[in-house]
């Protein structure tokens, strides 16, 4: 079994081990039904804008004057479902020919998040997240799949030469005024983008820039560079919300 995923069963404890709520940003997601782009198109769709509107109030802060990010999050459908939904406008997503016939032959049975693997990064499961802060370090806790979680090292060291390729990668992160910067490498290939099947290689640089410019909603640009699997990189915008 893999190293990762023993670590991880081990390290959570039986009452984090039930099964995740059936919530989601807007709603559940719709059973596979057509192919797989379609059945992404769907989930990404799903619910948007239902639920509950975001908390109002101004940005809570750390002792330090920082924003504080900490609380329980609801992702945006597009981080499920289908990235191509939380395009930035004038980007594009333009796969590799190689890359892109391995999308096209993926089925929704396949999806490793779909059978309790890691999401990887920038992916969601369709339920709530949790940020947790701790000193010199952030964590992100997921109650999807094997309730896994992200640590970003916030203490100034740079990136290891050579990290060992796993889930989440290597992620370091700093403060940019009050947008909390994420820089990942070392991700392995095991995960797919989306519902949807966007693949990528270990090449993967991913850049997710955080700003929460009120109490209810959390901002999320993630820069995707993969030279492996795409022609050129792209951006996507994500909009998560407290959950009240």
């Amino acid at each position: 079994m893999n190293k990762f995923l023993v670590t991880a069963m081990i390290g959570t404890p039986l009452w984090a081990q039930a099964p995740a709520p059936n919530s989601s940003a807007g709603g559940a997601l719709p059973p596979p039904g057509g192919s797989i782009q379609e059945d992404g198109a769907r989930a990404g769709r799903a619910g948007r804008g239902r639920g509950p509107q975001a908390p109002q109030g101004p940005t809570p802060r750390l002792p330090d004057g920082k924003p504080d990010f900490s609380g329980v999050w609801r992702p945006d459908n597009g981080l499920v479902g289908d990235i191509t939904r939380i395009l930035k406008p004038g980007d594009q997503i333009l796969l590799k020919p190689e890359y892109e016939k391995i999308m096209k032959s993926r089925k929704a049975g396949q999806d490793p998040e779909a059978n309790c693997l890691p999401t990887g990064v920038p992916r969601m499961a369709p339920y709530p997240w949790t940020i947790a802060t701790a000193p010199g370090k952030l964590f992100f806790l997921f109650e999807g799949n094997i309730h896994s979680y992200r640590q970003i090292f916030m203490d100034g060291r740079p990136h290891s030469k050579d990290p060992d390729p796993t889930w989440y990668g290597e992620s370091i992160g700093h403060w940019e005024g009050d947008t909390l910067v994420i820089d990942t490498i070392g991700f392995n290939e095991l995960f797919w983008f989306d519902f949807a099947g966007h693949p990528h290689t270990e090449k993967l640089h991913v850049v997710e820039r955080y700003t929460r410019s009120d109490l209810g909603n959390l901002v999320e640009e993630i820069l995707i560079d993969d030279p492996g699997a795409y022609q050129k990189p792209f951006t996507l915008i994500a909009h998560n919300r407290l959950d009240p």
